[in-house]
């Protein structure tokens, strides 16, 4: 049983070492293949490493290698491959770098007693080596992982930090990781390294899968890169280098994108900023900054609450307060009927408390907060008073608003129908004013119709607002079917396009799953003008867009004659919204049949 039965040619071979019966022998063999391989110059050595780079993946908790020596192993065949070039370009060697710093990632990412023992092996100085760009983006890539894991234990930052160039190594990779990517892979098919496409995608794939997953890694080097220095950003001495305004303002535009959208990216960053006082004067100073923060704190997007955390303590923080309130507030307005969010159980009561604070704070100190944005504040805590009056007001008289307020939405439909929007604006208005607090369902459906409205005339901004309060009373939250369209519109006007692809992908996703059969989806096909607004957005929105625009290449059209073509325009939207009312001035569909044939308005009552 001791003896290894096997034809295998080569003495010490890995593979059969793991073949040894004897668990204290194949320990033996496992110490001494560790100890020795870094020293060999034999062929075929890419062939253990890319074997233990899988045991890591799908082990990294196990301590058995760790206890055997692989971090020493790793780190020294990374300086092997960075000092002998020679021996980097001999047979397939020069994938191990890559494999070395993929599996130190890999056994650094869950423990922190394997990252101790990392440390202690000395893998910082070559992984920084490669951070540098000393070979190619690829191991910069695994370099950047592997040292956001061991920054992210307490007992490991310091001597990451020690090595005082890594923050900025870090910042300037998230900033250039995409121009990177594009100019020295992405842009020129033929130049293409022949390992970096085998890497990629595992020698399984053409030049289109090549191209999607450099598009995947070149968002996962900037988001890693993020992450790395959000390590830092915990640290308050780190913030000033961090909080420089080139890279500052570029941070809400970081986004993993739709290949990496498990990653809070840019966002994730600022809001760990916006923890300390001293990163909230950074980010209020900003131009720009907490205008960006307000638009992913209306959208869709996964991190929606964390850009809300950032705008809350803007505004709780009193040197920060007067600087953004009048931009954060109409925001925080609109978001103030949502219950969940995050780790938010009733984020709406958390921002009225904020905003009734900040009033009060601000009462006797002039030109603090506009008077547009105190009487916006004002009608939001009256209409907060009027909700708690409504649970003591008796069911008649609550009935009799109800009531009054369909009569007079009813008169925006058929103002609507006639063709005076602005007037229908403004019975929707009325009815608002009207309709209980606590009737939720139809004050989402006033809410949409007036952001249709406002997008016939060309007015983005309210449309945006009226569209995000409609989707915030809506349950569940953010799922409003003919919001989402609306709202992506009106971002669409604005040139939001990351927003306005947000919130149609969205779209099409709450069609596809309503059980309305007019609603969903006729036979999964995509409605055209959707399908035209996301692939002009995906174009716009395309993570190597700006340095496709700076190098020349593919991919750099996209205006919207060629989202919509050539003969397009706003009619079919306007069409099915004027078609809408027409069919609701009936009053007869209840709420929850509010889009037949995808042109019904939204009704006002429920059957009895």
């Amino acid at each position: 049983m001791d003896k290894i039965q096997s034809d295998c040619p080569y003495p010490g071979c890995f593979f059969c070492v793991m073949k040894e019966a004897n668990p204290s022998k194949r320990r033996a063999s496992v110490l001494k293949f560790f100890r020795e391989l870094p020293s060999q110059d034999d062929d075929g050595q890419v062939l253990p490493i890319s074997g233990l780079w899988n045991t890591a993946m799908a082990h990294p908790n196990d301590p058995e290698f760790i206890n055997l020596g692989i971090f020493e192993c790793m780190s020294a065949l990374i300086w092997k491959g960075l000092k002998n070039r020679r021996w980097l370009a001999h047979d397939q060697n020069i994938y191990i770098p890559y494999y070395a710093a993929h599996i130190i990632g890999s056994y650094t990412m869950n423990m922190e007693e394997f990252a101790e023992r990392a440390v202690r092996a000395g893998v910082i100085p070559p992984l920084v080596e490669l951070l540098r760009g000393r070979l190619t983006w690829v191991e910069q890539r695994v370099a950047v992982r592997a040292l956001g894991h061991l920054a992210t234990y307490p007992s490991t930052f310091p001597a990451v930090a020690d090595h005082g160039e890594v923050l900025e190594l870090a910042i300037q990779l998230a900033s250039s990781s995409l121009e990177i990517v594009y100019s020295h892979f992405y842009q020129f098919v033929d130049r293409r390294l022949g390992y970096h496409c085998d890497l990629l995608t595992r020698g399984m794939g053409g030049v289109e899968m090549e191209s999607r997953k450099a598009e995947e890694w070149a968002s996962q080097l900037q988001c890693w890169s993020l992450q790395l220095i959000n390590c830092f950003a915990f640290k308050p001495e780190f913030l000033h280098d961090i909080c420089k305004a080139d890279f500052l303002i570029k941070l809400p535009g970081m986004w993993g994108g739709l290949v990496n959208e498990n990653s809070p990216a840019g966002v994730g960053l600022l809001r760990t900023i916006c923890q300390n006082k001293v990163g909230r004067g950074h980010v209020a100073n900003i131009p720009g900054t907490v205008e960006a923060l307000c638009n992913i704190a209306r959208s869709s997007d996964d991190w929606q609450y964390m850009a809300v955390d950032c705008l809350i303590w803007l505004v709780q923080d009193a040197s920060t307060c007067h600087k953004v309130i009048d931009k954060v507030a109409p925001t925080l307005i609109d978001l103030a009927n949502i219950s969940t969010l995050g780790d938010y159980k009733r984020l709406g009561d958390t921002i009225v408390t904020v905003l009734q604070e900040c009033m009060q704070q601000s009462g006797n100190s002039r030109g603090t907060i506009s008077s547009q944005t105190k009487a916006e504040i004002d009608e939001l805590l009256r209409s907060k008073q009027s909700l708690k009056l409504e649970k003591s007001m008796p069911k008649e008289d609550l009935h009799i608003k109800q009531a009054a307020a369909l009569v007079v939405k009813l008169e925006g439909n058929s103002l609507f129908s006639s063709g005076n929007i602005a007037g229908a604006a403004e019975k929707y208005s009325e009815a608002l004013a009207l309709c209980p607090m606590k009737s939720k369902k139809e004050r989402v459906v006033l809410y949409s119709n007036r952001a249709q409205c406002y997008l016939l005339l060309q007015q983005p901004l309210a449309a945006i607002s009226d569209a995000t309060r409609a989707l915030c009373l809506h349950n569940p939250v953010n799922r409003h079917a003919k919001s989402l369209w609306r709202r992506a519109q009106a971002y669409d006007m604005l040139g939001l396009a990351k927003e306005s692809l947000l919130d149609a992908i969205l779209f099409i996703n709450e069609c596809s799953q309503s059980n309305d059969p007019d609603l969903s989806l006729k036979q999964n096909k995509v409605p055209d003008y959707a399908e035209r607004l996301v692939k002009k957005q995906m174009r716009a929105a395309w993570l190597f867009r700006e340095a496709a625009l700076k190098h020349g290449g593919v991919h750099c059209e996209g205006d919207a004659s060629d989202a919509f073509g050539q003969d397009a325009d706003d009619s079919e939207w306007e069409t099915a919204s004027e078609s809408d009312a027409e069919n609701d001035a009936r009053g007869e569909a209840d709420d929850e049949t509010e889009w037949k044939n995808d042109s019904h308005q939204e009704d006002f009552c429920e059957k009895s």
